[in-house]
């Protein structure tokens, strides 16, 4: 049901449903170990610092044995939803819980479950930069680096114009109404959908870009753990 509140809330979608093959372990990556808690855990406590969240929804498997046994999984203000075969699913699955519960102009932060060096700053910020726009944004940096595209034979085809290029992350912020129905409306329609962002853009919404910090790494590959383990450590030393 609707809240009479005219102020928009916030609340915050996390797909953990992944199982992050491209990390080789035997069990999926949000789950390996870093700097003493998991990598989930890591994410979820530092957004639930965000003072003005409503709810936070994890999306995880079915069939996940994982989760239950981390501590946080009692968290109150943490609701575990179905996640799906996609990301895009999982999103969706959380967005459609939230139908007795959201407002259309309510905000949805989605972020990567394996992105546990998001910082509250980085994420008031982003809030804070797209509070009156009508549609949303993400986070993202400039590409730094030259970037070239290549064909399925690994041949060189042409350099991009870097000036134009940034590598998008999270949290992605985008109003509640248009969200649901943009990624309904391409999941139905069969279009591929690797973010939030992207399901916009497929529905004809143009959105903004805010710029992120180069240390909200996604941990995606083995020497990835490393490095995000020296960034929390550098991030404590600054508290």
């Amino acid at each position: 049901m609707a809240h009479s509140d005219t102020s928009p809330r916030y609340w915050i979608i996390v797909p953990a449903a992944g199982v992050g093959s491209r990390m080789g372990a035997a069990i999926p990556k949000q789950y390996l170990t870093l700097s003493g808690k998991t990598i989930l855990e890591h994410t979820l406590e530092r957004l639930l610092c965000l003072p003005t969240v409503s709810g936070l929804l994890v999306a995880v498997s079915p069939t996940d044995n994982n989760w239950p046994q981390l501590p946080i999984s009692s968290d109150p203000r943490i609701t575990r939803v179905d996640g799906g075969a996609e990301r895009s699913d999982s999103v969706l699955n959380a967005l459609n819980t939230l139908a007795e519960q959201a407002h259309a102009e309510d905000w949805v932060l989605v972020h990567d479950a394996a992105r546990p060096c998001i910082t509250l700053s980085l994420v008031q910020t982003l809030c804070a930069e797209l509070a009156e726009d009508p549609v949303g944004g993400i986070l993202a940096v400039p590409v730094s680096d030259t970037i070239k595209r290549v064909d399925v034979n690994g041949t060189i085809i042409a350099t991009m114009d870097r000036r134009e290029l940034w590598q998008a992350q999270t949290p992605q912020l985008f109003r509640y109404g248009l969200l649901r129905a943009s990624l309904a409306s391409a999941l139905a329609s069969g279009q591929a959908i690797t973010d939030e962002a992207s399901a916009l853009e497929a529905n004809g919404h143009s959105h903004r870009v805010v710029e992120g910090r180069a240390d909200n790494i996604k941990i995606t590959r083995p020497e990835d753990l490393a490095l995000a383990h020296t960034i929390l450590q550098q991030q404590e030393d600054t508290i």
